[in-house]
């Protein structure tokens, strides 16, 4: 299921969730890994991150502020680079995982 698309950007919901927010941010030019980007991408990784974080607050995950000052909630972003790394695409993309725990 997509959440979003823009020229330079797609997301869409995991199909193997670990989580009850699980999704993926992918660019649409070929990034094989993290490792292969460069100064000129400072701006599409720049736009990945923005993105994850209003994706997160649109699924309800995003951090919260309690009544007695602590947060809940919460998510995290991962890009898995290498087989050592547990890359199992090697298409750059980004996991957005969150929701309530325990998580798989």
């Amino acid at each position: 299921t997509i959440v979003h698309q823009d020229e330079d950007l797609i997301a869409f919901k995991d199909i193997r969730p670990a989580a009850p927010v699980h999704l993926l941010i992918i660019p649409r030019i070929h990034l094989d890994t993290l490792s292969a980007t460069g100064p000129e991408h400072h701006t599409l990784l720049g736009k990945m991150l923005v993105l994850a974080a209003n994706l997160a607050e649109k699924s309800g995950c995003a951090p919260v502020l309690q009544v007695d000052g602590s947060l809940a909630g919460g998510y995290k972003t991962l890009i898995n680079t290498g087989p050592d790394g547990g890359q199992e695409v090697y298409h750059l993309h980004m996991h957005v995982i969150g929701g309530p725990k325990p998580w798989r």
